[in-house]
């Protein structure tokens, strides 16, 4: 493989798109498996604990909502490198910084900022980087990039646990500063391959002309219930394991979210092979319906085996919910570019928040009963479902014109 290859190909630009999101799977899911272990090294409590976990969101909110406006006078390569730059100091800085700091609750604040600085910013750009490489299929190219998130939080569950179990948890800084070698490499890898623009500047449709697309608007509520399927029950499924089984947690993190994980990654795999025999629409409507099972049997069940066969049925029905509409909505409003994305990106980030929050504040309404919440839960598919409705309805209306 040589340079003037890496340099031409875009086959490498979606590579390194993959490795984008593994570096964004890294970021969000190494630390919460670190949570009590803060909370016994550095005497921090659960409510800072929260807040830890508040502010990562945060941040990412804002950058999604920043890069909708300054990204494409940046640019993607130089954009894209900056993420990566952000995501290795914040992992290096999660490893040093709370013990050389006088507060190691700053150096914790610090170090979750500035890679949350760089995952808000790779989730705003590899998508419409993959989306403008010229290559065939971009419904599936979609559904495969996205399923690269999946399979990095099962390797970082994974590996995290086996290096625990050998290593010892107390060597946690090793670890992190073994994961920020991923997006280091990514640095030198994003410098060299071809990046394409989306849309060329002059064609770009303005924001303000989005707001004023009703189209846009639909595109936004689907994210938003994509986001909250996924999160309402992916956020609670080791507590569920645990809850249910009464295993210890490793376990839980095991039988819950990393399966959780494991079967969203295998929905994204496989639509992004069958994607020419199944039209998008179909298929994120049959999503949904089965989402709408997955909750009902998680909430309603006694047994805790078929509650978690919800769990990972949910897994497998919202796979699709996030990059398919990434896809429809840039195959319908072609001209949106990366103030879109990043738009509908900060939708998807709304509903990643809504849809865990809501099942928390339900199960607290009912005696803390998880059931209740998932079970209320259910509004956020039936919600995607009236949208995709929708959607049709504008389809044979377009057809019929």
């Amino acid at each position: 493989m040589s340079l003037a290859s890496i340099k031409t190909n875009y086959n490498h630009t979606i590579y390194a798109s993959y490795i984008g999101y593994i570096t964004q799977a890294i970021i969000n899911n190494f630390a919460p498996l670190l949570f009590l272990t803060f909370q016994s090294s550095y005497s921090i409590s659960l409510d800072q604990i929260a807040v830890l976990i508040t502010f990562n969101f945060a941040v990412q909110l804002v950058v999604d909502l920043l890069a909708a406006r300054y990204v494409d006078r940046i640019g993607y390569r130089r954009a894209i490198v900056i993420a990566h730059i952000a995501c290795t100091a914040g992992l290096v800085g999660l490893a040093a910084l709370p013990d050389l700091l006088p507060s190691p609750y700053l150096g914790l604040l610090l170090s979750i900022g500035c890679y949350a600085i760089g995952g808000g910013l790779i989730e705003v750009l590899v998508s419409p980087i993959v989306e403008a490489c010229p290559t065939q299929k971009k419904e599936a190219a979609m559904s495969i990039l996205h399923s690269f998130y999946c399979w990095g939080h099962v390797f970082v569950v994974l590996c995290s646990t086996a290096f625990f179990a050998l290593a010892g948890i107390e060597n946690w800084r090793i670890l992190a500063l073994i994961w920020a070698v991923v997006p280091l490499c990514n640095i030198f890898y994003f410098l060299q391959v071809p990046i394409a623009p989306l849309v060329a500047e002059e064609e770009r449709e303005p924001v303000r002309s989005l707001f004023r697309n009703k189209l846009f608007w639909l595109f936004a509520l689907l994210m938003v219930c994509a986001g909250a399927c996924e999160q309402g029950m992916s956020q609670w499924a080791s507590a569920f394991a645990e809850s249910g089984l009464g295993v210890s947690k490793t376990v839980g993190d095991l039988a819950g979210p990393c399966t959780f994980a494991a079967c969203m990654g295998i929905a994204r795999a496989c639509y992004g092979k069958f994607s020419d025999r199944i039209p998008l629409k179909i298929f994120m409507t049959g999503c949904a319906v089965l989402c709408v099972g997955s909750y009902l049997l998680a909430s309603l069940t006694a047994s805790p085996v078929l509650g978690l066969a919800g769990c990972a049925v949910c897994g497998l029905s919202v796979g699709i919910m996030w990059p398919g509409t990434f896809s429809m909505a840039a195959r319908e409003i072609p001209r949106g570019g990366t103030a879109m994305f990043a738009l509908y990106a900060l939708a998807g980030d709304l509903g990643c928040s809504a849809g865990p929050g809501f099942v928390g504040m339900v199960s607290n309404q009912f005696g803390d009963s998880l059931k209740a919440g998932l079970l209320a839960a259910i509004i956020f598919p039936l919600l995607l479902l009236a949208g995709m409705a929708l959607l049709r309805a504008w389809s044979r209306r377009q057809e019929a014109e």
